[in-house]
């Protein structure tokens, strides 16, 4: 969830941007995405699984039970040693890190419910250890709430390409010439050898369908028969992946911000940058009604943004209030837009830090941006960008030439003018990534599983609600819920939503198929 706090004045500072995605997502589209990032399951499976479509018995998976160790405030730790490469056990291993806030009520417990907050590079022990105490009561007091951070992300075997992201934060996303474009090509292609040289031993096995088998093997691990589970976002991939793998060895699924699956590259990114520029006219519209709007402009917020917007792309803005020694360009400043754009409850925020930029002061954009791509008050970077192109770059069959992306972003500036070139260009490392997607995007449809419940918002940026519609379809048990609103899954941003999940996830209630709901 976003958290609000005041500085000193009227200015309400949005600290962090919780990636639930895509997309989660860096200008990471994290997510997280645009925020979320997809994936599609693989046409080829590995030893021992079934093939798609089969509801035939896997063997469960031989893995020795997790060995947990006190980590502070209640919360305990733990790492699992997975097979570096499914097919082919000979390469070695890599570990997975785990942590558990365990059930309340042990009398009562059911299991253990494993989320994921989305991404790709969303870290799920943080998702845990910062948030557990925000989710309802009795789900706290009857499962383990329990994290895990994918392979490669953060605890986890961690990918870390280059230490400092400030360079490429300070680039143009949207290249108006060849020589901002030329920036960006030097930048893709530095930056993927630099994951390359620093990760080659790893950087093959990070797909998603190698984190859906991690999850059979964490349930194994936990003493569960029957996975329990709830995925925002990216996270919501990850399940379906599973589910596809795995669909008898579900006890209960759902699946919030949903990834459609079988799209590839080009219309995975299209669907993300409408949806983005639905929310951007949405605030700016709302904006413009509005007196007490502090970018309300006379009632012009659409041009006053575009005006401003401009001017930042031609000159960079200092920011007195947040240190002064950094500047704000156009990519510090549009990835301040994308990440308010995951939640309503940010525009009133994004609103202040235009009035503040357009008053020649970036502090607050700053401020914005920052978490959102993963940095530190440190100037520390997590790595979520390095994971989510790492993920990316194995789960998406991405063209190798500039062309391509430049006729992708000349298409989208019709349907979408204020993110067509940033979303567009946003994989161009993946053009010269060391190792190539081999996965053709493909439907899932989890023959044989129990059902799962997937969530989509009307109004959402990252993971378009036409992507749940489909994605309930697809799946032979899927059940579909709907949130009517804005911002990135429903799950906190909605009542209705989290009464309808918690009492599937906690008695196996299962919602009306089309229930609708209210922000």
């Amino acid at each position: 969830m976003p958290g609000i706090h005041r500085l000193r004045g009227r200015a309400p500072i949005l600290l962090t941007v919780l990636l639930l995605v895509a997309g989660c997502g860096p200008t990471p589209l994290p997510s997280d995405v645009p925020a979320a990032s997809g994936a599609s399951v693989t046409s080829s499976q590995a030893p021992g699984a079934s093939p798609a479509g089969s509801t035939a018995p896997l063997p469960e998976p031989s893995v020795a039970p997790a060995r947990w160790s006190d980590c502070g405030n209640h919360f305990q730790c733990a790492a699992i040693p997975m097979p570096r490469d499914y097919l082919d056990p000979s390469h070695g291993t890599l570990t997975v890190e785990l942590i558990r806030l365990p059930a309340s009520n042990p009398a009562r417990r059911i299991g253990s419910l494993i989320m994921n907050p989305g991404g790709p590079g969303g870290s799920g022990i943080e998702f845990i250890r910062e948030g557990a105490e925000g989710f309802p009561r009795e789900l706290r007091q009857r499962f383990d709430l329990v994290g895990f951070d994918p392979r490669g992300v953060n605890a986890s075997s961690p990918v870390r390409c280059i230490d400092n992201l400030d360079g490429r934060a300070a680039l143009d996303p949207s290249p108006d010439n060849a020589r901002e474009l030329a920036a960006l090509v030097a930048d893709a292609k530095a930056y993927a050898g630099a994951c390359e040289k620093r990760n080659a031993e790893n950087l093959p096995y990070l797909s998603t369908d190698a984190v859906a088998r991690d999850l059979d093997r964490i349930r194994a691990a936990l003493g569960d028969s029957k996975l329990t589970y709830l995925g925002f976002s990216y996270g919501t991939l990850i399940g379906s992946t599973y589910a596809q793998l795995f669909p008898t060895r579900i006890r209960a699924m759902a699946l919030d911000g949903a990834v459609e699956p079988s799209l590839g590259l080009e219309a995975f990114r299209a669907g993300q940058a409408v949806a983005f520029e639905a929310s951007l006219h949405k605030f700016l519209t709302d904006c413009a009604k509005h007196p007490s709007c502090d970018f309300y402009e006379g009632g012009r917020s659409a041009r006053a943004f575009d005006a401003l917007m401009a001017r930042i792309d031609k000159q960079s803005l200092p920011t007195p209030h947040a240190g002064g020694r950094r500047r704000v360009g156009p990519g510090l400043a549009s990835s301040a837009v994308l990440g308010a754009m995951y939640s309503d409850t940010s525009w009133s925020t994004l609103a202040t830090a235009l009035a503040f930029a357009k008053a020649g002061d970036g502090s607050l954009l700053l401020l914005i941006s920052d978490p959102f791509r993963g940095r530190k008050e440190n100037g520390a970077y997590s790595n979520q960008q390095d994971a989510y192109t790492a993920n990316t770059c194995l789960d998406f069959p991405a063209p190798t030439a500039v062309g391509t992306y430049t006729s992708w972003a000349n298409r989208l500036r019709k349907v979408a003018p204020h993110f067509a070139q940033q979303v567009a260009y946003n994989d161009l490392s993946c053009a010269y990534w060391a190792v190539h997607a081999e996965r053709t995007p493909a439907r899932v449809q989890a023959a044989g599983a129990p059902p799962i419940v997937v969530v989509g918002s009307t109004g959402d940026p990252a993971t378009p609600y036409k992507w749940a519609v489909s994605l309930a379809k697809q799946l032979a048990s899927g059940v579909l819920v709907t949130r009517t609103g804005f911002g990135h899954t429903g799950y906190q941003a909605s009542r209705c939503v989290r009464e309808a999940l918690d009492a599937y996830l906690l008695d196996l209630k299962v919602p009306r198929n089309g229930l609708a709901c209210s922000s």
